[in-house]
């Protein structure tokens, strides 16, 4: 109970937005209602020693004395404070160089932490991972240290997203999934985050989550951790809580969300609201407790970014749901004539027919006779047309008919897994860029969602209008009959799936060398060919990518052909 307690003291921290990468909207002022709510900080436990609380004490350093207008380096026009915090302060400025938004964090460089920060930033940069808000630049400088950032306005906090209410399933299921599958890389590279909270996490327009602050929001604050991927799994699974209930899994409040009831502990998100996914609930759970509170549904606690994101993985895929149209209008039918439009018409009358007297008697006799000779003649003629017929004709000899076998009650197999002997990228149109990141082509193979391999960048989703497409070469080792390819990939794409010849022994060199059996638009997707085909060589053909840090790429994490 103390690890899961002493791993809660920082994410519980309700100081407010992080200094990373605010909005163009937030106003100078949040900068000063967080450094009040920063002075009402819970004290932090051993795990999460603070690198400035030396002897109880905390370090009063002025921030620097800067204004809207300065420049740094001759490049980076400051042009709004966004938050002054304990010596450090973070400006939306102006890379004039480049001609866009950046963001800066600066502080003096004789600051306690300026070495740690320059040391995060650095780090941080050579990730280069495109589900984290980029380090642009690192610098010390005239008494100064400044760290320059991404600055995304089109994208929108997750603490944003809280505040209209709980997030539906599979948008939950989305935030978990790449959330996880991004700090599990940032481990691998021995980065941590110890900072993920709401207001560091960022939805673009296309549905893509980004983690800002890596490495650079904790050393900005000071704060370090013994058990790093277990403090960033909990605050994973805090934000998957909070997404679903739109509450905060501890008692205190935070981030504009309602705290759990004082003295229940931690009570699994599906039991707090009604109508959350079991399975989300039950992840939730997972990354959160560690102190035996999953221990009745016989779920192992997740202690690392890696666990959680393969546990997300092993679970059934959370769809979108069904879009709904609105109902047709009910037909009223109307009636129009001259002159009575729109109004009720009159019922007609209705009359008692006369009475007719009955026919004679000689009448009906006689009808009734000439309909039975009628039907005598016909009966005649008939039986001797087929007599006449029967004799002509020639007799065929009987023959026995088919025996008809009914139909075995067996399903077809389903379709499994064919091996890939090799993959290759694919860019049949070689003037200046020929080669789309060919090293990176054995992580779409490897198995772990958290890799994948992405084309480059290009200025529109259609390739720029350079190219039809660009994408990867799948080998089979030898001719083997293809059903089904399954893809997994990194935001909305189009994407088309291509088959060789049966015959061909090598890879065409063209994209029309090959012929199209599938297309469909998505992230994860399942390509059912019309029918099975016979093929040694499979192109995975990306023809409209979703965009990515302002320009637009093609990522693909997974592919599995099935046969």
């Amino acid at each position: 109970m103390a690890e899961r307690s002493t791993a809660a003291v920082d994410v519980a921290d309700n100081s407010g937005d992080d200094p990373l990468t605010a909005q163009a909207d937030t106003a100078a002022t949040d900068g000063v209602a967080e450094e009040r709510k920063t002075a009402e900080e819970p004290t932090e436990a051993p795990e999460q020693k603070a690198v400035e609380r030396k002897n109880g004490e905390q370090p009063s350093i002025a921030a620097p004395e800067l204004h809207s207008g300065h420049k740094l380096a001759r490049r980076y026009r400051l042009e709004e404070c966004v938050t002054r915090l304990d010596g450090f302060s973070s400006w939306r400025a102006v890379d004039e160089k480049l001609r866009r938004a950046v963001g800066v964090h600066l502080l003096p460089a004789d600051h306690p932490r300026a070495r740690s920060v320059l040391a995060a930033a650095r780090s941080a940069a050579l990730l280069g991972d495109p589900r984290f808000v980029q380090v642009l630049d690192a610098v010390e400088e005239n008494d100064l240290v400044y760290v320059v950032h991404e600055w995304l306005p089109d994208t929108t906090e997750l603490t944003a997203l809280l505040a209209d209410g709980p997030l539906p399933a599979h948008d939950a299921y989305q935030l978990v999934t790449q959330v996880s599958q991004a700090m599990a890389a940032a481990h691998r590279e021995g980065l941590a985050h110890l900072r993920l909270t709401p207001s560091a996490v960022l939805r673009s327009s296309t549905g893509q989550y980004r983690i800002r602050g890596l490495a650079v929001n904790a050393a900005l604050r000071g704060i370090t951790a013994d058990r790093p991927q277990r403090t960033d799994t909990e605050a994973i699974g805090a934000l998957l809580y909070a997404a679903l209930t739109q509450r905060w899994p501890y008692e205190s409040d935070a981030y504009g969300l309602s705290g759990l009831p004082k003295g229940v502990g931690l009570i699994p998100p599906d039991q707090v609201r009604a109508g959350v996914h079991r399975g989300l609930s039950e992840i939730a759970m997972r990354a959160l407790a560690n102190d035996g509170a999953t221990a009745s549904r016989q779920e192992p606690p997740c202690t690392t970014p890696d666990e959680l994101a393969k546990a997300v993985a092993a679970m059934p895929r959370v769809k979108p749901p069904e879009p709904e149209f609105p109902a047709p209008a009910e037909y009223q039918r109307t009636t129009y004539q001259q002159g009575t439009y729109g109004r009720p018409q009159p019922r007609p009358m209705v009359t008692q027919p006369l009475p007719q007297p009955p026919a004679p008697l000689e009448s009906r006799t006689g009808k009734a006779l000439k309909w039975a000779v009628g039907a005598l003649l016909i009966a005649a003629l008939g039986l001797g047309s087929w007599q006449i017929a029967d004799r002509l004709l020639p007799k065929e000899t009987p023959q026995e008919a088919p025996v008809v076998q009914p139909p075995a009650d067996e399903k077809p197999e389903p379709p499994k897994p064919l091996t890939i002997a090799s993959a290759t990228d694919f860019d049949p149109f070689p003037e200046g860029n020929g080669e789309e990141y060919p090293e990176a082509v054995p992580n779409a193979l490897d198995g772990d969602p958290g890799t994948y391999w992405h084309t480059k960048n290009y200025a529109s989703a259609n390739l720029g209008n350079q190219k039809d497409g660009v994408g990867i070469v799948l080998d089979l080792g030898s001719a083997q009959k293809v059903r089904e390819v399954d893809l997994s990939l990194v935001g909305n794409t189009s994407v088309e799936i291509r088959t060789a010849p049966e015959d061909a022994s090598a890879a065409p060199s063209t994209a029309d060398g090959f012929t199209t059996q599938a297309s469909k638009a998505g992230t994860d997707l399942k390509l059912e060919l019309t029918k099975p085909v016979t093929t040694r060589y499979v192109l995975v053909w990306l023809t409209e990518l979703p965009l990515n840090e302002g320009e637009f790429r093609g990522q693909l994490s997974e592919v599995k052909v099935m046969g």
